[in-house]
This record gives C-alpha cells, structure tokens and sequence, in this order.
C-alpha cells in the first residue's frame, strides 16, 4: 500500500511540474522601445465651445494601456542644431502680468495639445502658431523599475536614459 501511495505521489508531482499559466496581459509591454516623434511648425486650432486652443493627434499605432507620453515644446534655438526644449505642461509668464499655459492629456489612441491663457491668445500668434513639439512615448515596462532614475524635465537626460537615437527621430 506505502508503494501504490508512494507511486501516486511521484506520478502527481511529475503531472503537476508539466502545467504551467500563461496569463496574457494587455498592460505590461516588456518589448516596445521608448521612441520620439516630432510635430514641426505645427498650428494651434481655436475651439470656440471651450474658448481655448488645441492641437489633436491620433496615435498609429496605439500605445499600451501602460505606456507614458512626455510632451516637449521648443522655447527657442541656441543655434541652429541646438534646440531648447520645454516639458509642458508649462506655464509663461508674460509681460503685463499675462498668462498662457500649456498642457496635454493622452489615451491609448490620441493625444491632445492645450494652449490656454488669462488674455487672448490671438494677440500672440508666436506662441500659438509654427510650434514645434517633441512627443516621448515611454513603455510601461520602465515605470516598475526602481533603478531607472530621470529628471523628466531634462529632455536630453529622458533620451539618453531611454536609449533613444536622436538620429531615429520620426518627424509629422
């Protein structure tokens, strides 16, 4: 009888080593690299519903549930290779006391630009036309990873931490 039992729970152990789980997960990407697009010489449309301007982009392909987006705006050029790039949501401080800030959300799908003020932004087309943006989409995978250390305000720390290429920059 101590053999049969025996024999039982040898062939149970062997049965129960061979099944494994396989659990699909539609919000853990552990294969997408972080990568970077740019808007140039983009222009703000007017929403008269919200009194604000946007700029709106759909994502193709869409991004995992997961995955960050940063959103980078150029305030100037140093030279003409030398671009000084801004992390919105942001906010500009005017003469006369005025106002204006950018800022944006995301989905899986899209992404919008807001650009809002305390005047009206006509009055400044400089700041709501011929914008030029950087878009960082960020895998989730980094998110869980307590080693990844960046100062997001950074652009040039983001890319290299990342492993982004500024050579495979995709410009829209």
């Amino acid at each position: 009888m101590k053999k049969i039992t025996l024999l039982i729970a040898f062939i149970g152990m062997i049965a129960l080593q061979s099944c494994t789980v396989n659990e699909e997960n539609d919000n853990v990407d552990n294969d997408t690299i972080a990568e970077v697009f740019e808007l140039r010489n983009v222009n703000f449309s007017y929403n008269s519903s919200t009194g604000g301007y946007f700029i709106y982009r759909s994502l193709n392909p869409q991004i995992y549930a997961s995955d960050n987006i940063l959103i980078y705006r150029m305030s100037d050029l140093i030279d003409s290779n030398t671009p000084v790039w801004q992390l919105i949501p942001r906010t500009l401080y005017l003469s006369g006391g005025d106002e204006l800030d950018y800022d944006y959300d995301f989905s899986r799908e899209d992404f919008t630009i807001y650009a809002n003020g305390t005047y009206n932004l006509s009055e400044t087309p400089e700041y709501i036309f011929n914008q030029t943006f950087r878009i960082v989409i960020i895998p989730g995978y980094f998110s869980n990873r307590s080693d990844v250390q960046v100062d997001f305000n950074d652009y040039n720390a983001v890319i290299e931490t990342f492993g982004i290429n500024p050579n495979n920059i995709k410009y829209l």
